[in-house]
């Protein structure tokens, strides 16, 4: 019963920390869309700012046993990807 709830609060960890890898995401589409370029200081504020928040998320959750640590590098690995690839398509313009 225990290992039960302990899976789903890890599944329910994992949901929450995608949804908000995603928010940062759509978060900085819109800002190189609509108001910034990557160059701006606004930007890498945000970016960075977002960042560490979404890595204190991740560490919390490793903290109390939610998430394995290498999966909370992976999700960040990701969505560091991801922005890159947002950041040279943005130069390319």
């Amino acid at each position: 019963m225990a290992s039960d709830v302990n899976i789903n609060h890890s599944e329910k960890a994992l949901e929450l920390l995608k949804a908000d890898a995603e928010k940062i995401l759509r978060l900085i589409k819109v800002q190189m869309d609509n108001l910034t370029m990557p160059q701006c200081p606004l930007y890498e504020e945000v970016l960075d700012t977002q960042m560490f928040g979404l890595s204190r998320e991740i560490d919390f959750a490793v903290r109390l046993g939610l998430l394995e640590d290498k999966e909370g590098k992976a999700m960040i690995g990701s969505l560091e990807r991801e922005l890159s690839a947002l950041h040279e398509a943005s130069l390319k313009k």
